[in-house]
């Protein structure tokens, strides 16, 4: 299981709707929330997902290659 992943994001509102189905689907839930990020954990503070506006304020992008797995049960 990776430890976590931050993802950024220009609109975290809608991030926010997709990730929390994912979480729950992982059996994860959000543990902070703030303005500008979002993180999901399981109980046992494994897997958290970060997701966040980039700290210079400029649209995040995608990085070319990038793949991110997350180990769930089904």
């Amino acid at each position: 299981m990776i430890g976590y992943v931050t993802l950024g994001t220009t609109d975290l509102a809608r991030a926010a709707k997709f990730y929390d189905a994912i979480a729950a689907e992982l059996g994860a839930k959000r543990i902070v929330e703030q303005q500008t990020n979002i993180v999901w954990s399981r109980r046992d503070g494994s897997g958290e997902i970060d997701i966040t506006i980039p700290f210079d304020r400029k649209p995040a992008t995608v990085g070319n290659g990038v793949m991110i797995a997350l180990r769930a049960h089904d």
